[in-house]
């Protein structure tokens, strides 16, 4: 029988049952792909990270959501460096992570007696892109621009006009779902931030994301241009709600958030 402590927090959230919930599962070696698929789809959350260590406040990170693996996870990351940070090595004041695209670190600051952790990702700045087949159908609206973000996985970000269109939006999961997209992503300038934005992402087992790190990636650096500032405020319009401060330093975006404690538990595996 094989025992895992396992650790649900809430990212990019002041307080609990806010941000995105993510669970995090620390391990000594790797688990089969299909046993760690298992547990994420068990949990039922948009994601479930997965580390191994590699050395001190050095971990190769995994993210699964119910249905697939991703190749990045801004919330996730966020909740795992919580996790080291104050489960595994609370000394910490920043944690290191091997992934699948690129190197990503973690650091620990005081903002205003609240601790924010401050993901360090790379920037996707995204191209304007020709809408895929079906899309504007699914939404219910022609958006102003569609781009795409340039990683492994293809998602397209559609600008629209105002924030309250993203607000009042209500897209058609079955026909989104029929579209090969890792995600489809609205987004319009914030009117009492620098810019807003919501993530669909059925075709991987995530009708809605809450809060999402990841597209901020390109988010970020699309904004930065159209804004003219490299430091925004972001939020995030699913029903939970999330709130980010982005900052861009040429390649990289500095993404920085809360982090709340939910549950802890131990995962019951029994031996094949």
């Amino acid at each position: 029988m094989i025992l895992l402590k396992i650790y649900q927090v809430d990212a990019f959230a002041s307080r609990v049952f806010r941000g995105n919930p993510a669970a995090v599962v620390p391990l000594e070696k790797w688990l089969p792909d299909s046993v760690m698929q298992n547990i994420a789809l068990e949990n039922n959350l948009a994601e479930t990270a997965f580390f191994v260590p590699l050395g001190v406040g050095h971990y190769h990170l995994r993210w699964f959501t119910p249905t697939t693996e991703v190749p990045l996870c801004g919330h996730a990351t966020l909740a795992s460096a919580y996790v080291v940070m104050h489960h595994l090595e609370p000394k910490l004041q920043k944690v290191r992570f091997e992934s699948q695209l690129s190197p990503l670190e973690v650091s620990r600051t005081l903002d205003q007696d609240s601790e924010r952790l401050v993901l360090d990702f790379p920037s996707y700045p995204p191209e304007v892109t020709q809408a895929p087949v079906g899309l504007f159908q699914a939404l219910g609206l022609s958006p102003d621009d569609v781009l795409e973000m340039l990683t492994a996985r293809k998602s397209v970000y559609c600008v629209l006009r105002d924030e309250q269109l993203v607000c009042d939006l209500k897209p058609n999961m079955s026909l989104l779902q029929e579209i090969e997209l890792h995600g489809v992503v609205v987004t319009a300038q914030g009117q009492d931030c620098d810019f807003v934005s919501r993530f669909f992402a059925p075709r991987i087992g995530i009708p809605e994301d809450p809060v999402t790190g990841g597209i901020h990636t390109s988010l970020t650096p699309y904004w930065a241009t159209k804004l003219g500032k490299l430091e925004l405020d972001a939020r995030q319009l699913s029903a939970r709600g999330g709130e980010l401060h982005c900052v861009l330093h040429g390649e990289r975006i500095h993404i920085s958030g809360q982090v709340v404690p939910y549950l802890e538990g131990t995962i019951t595996i029994p031996n094949h």
